[in-house]
C-alpha cells in the first residue's frame, strides 16, 4: 500500500472515531442551585430545617423526617433519574427517593436501618430491609454519592456511584411504600434522624432498551 491511500483511510479511521456515539438526552434540573423552585418542604410533622446554601439542599436532622417533594412537570413513561446527596451527619438513610412507576410508586433508600442498608421500599408489602433488594453498604460523612434510577415498563434499576444496587420487573411485583414516606409522592427526597445535603437532582427521558440500563 503506498503512503496515499494510507493516509487515506487512516483519516477516514480517525474521522469515525471522532464522530463517536449519538449525543445522549441531555439532563433536566429539578434543583437549580440557589432556591427551593418547584419543591415544597414536605410536612412529615417533626421535620428540620430545610435550605439552600452553598449551591446544595441542605435537610436538618428531622424527628424523624426532614424531606423535600416537586410539585413541578414530573417524569412519565420510560425516564432515568440521577441524584447526588451526602451525609452529613447521623447514622440512617441520608437519601429515600421516592418516585413514579407508572401508576405505582417506589423508594430507593441509601443508609437506613443503622446507616447501611440500600434497596427498593416496598415489594409485595415488604421493604428494604425485607425484600430481595436488600444491599449493605458503607457511607462516608461529607461524601457525595451518585444514584441514579431507570424506570420502565420492565425494568426499575438502581446504580450507586456507577455500580449495580438492585434491579427488578415491575411486572412481577407488588408496588407500594411504607406509610411513613407517601407524604413524598409523587417525587420526593427525605432523610431520617440524619442531616444530608443533595448537590443534584436531575431527570431525562428514556427510550426503552428492556433489562440494560
Amino acid at each position: 500500500m503506498n503512503a496515499a491511500p494510507a493516509f487515506a483511510l487512516l483519516a477516514c479511521l480517525l474521522a469515525g472515531c471522532a464522530a463517536g456515539p449519538s449525543a445522549e438526552t441531555p439532563w433536566i434540573d429539578l434543583f437549580d442551585g440557589r432556591s427551593l423552585a418547584g419543591l415544597e418542604v414536605t410536612d412529615f410533622g417533626g421535620q428540620g430545617q430545610v435550605e439552600v446554601r452553598d449551591g446544595r439542599l441542605r435537610l436538618g436532622f428531622g424527628s424523624p423526617l426532614t424531606g423535600v417533594t416537586w410539585r413541578t412537570a414530573l417524569p412519565a413513561g420510560d425516564y432515568e433519574l440521577r441524584v447526588v446527596a451526602a451525609r452529613e451527619d447521623g447514622s440512617d438513610f441520608f437519601c429515600a427517593l421516592t418516585f413514579p412507576v407508572g401508576d405505582a410508586h417506589l423508594t430507593c433508600v441509601l443508609g437506613g436501618w443503622g446507616g447501611s442498608l440500600c434497596g427498593f421500599s416496598s415489594l409485595d408489602g415488604h421493604d428494604a430491609a425485607h425484600n430481595d433488594t436488600r444491599k449493605l453498604r458503607r457511607f462516608e460523612d461529607g461524601r457525595d454519592y451518585e444514584l441514579r434510577i431507570v424506570v420502565q415498563s420492565d425494568l426499575v434499576a438502581a446504580t450507586l456511584d456507577g455500580d449495580d444496587l438492585c434491579r427488578i420487573d415491575p411486572r412481577r411485583h407488588r408496588l407500594g411504600l411504607r406509610p411513613e414516606v407517601l407524604l413524598s409522592r409523587p417525587l420526593g427526597i427525605a432523610s431520617f434522624a440524619t442531616a444530608a445535603s443533595v448537590r443534584v437532582v436531575q431527570w431525562r427521558p428514556r427510550a426503552a432498551a428492556p433489562n440494560s440500563p
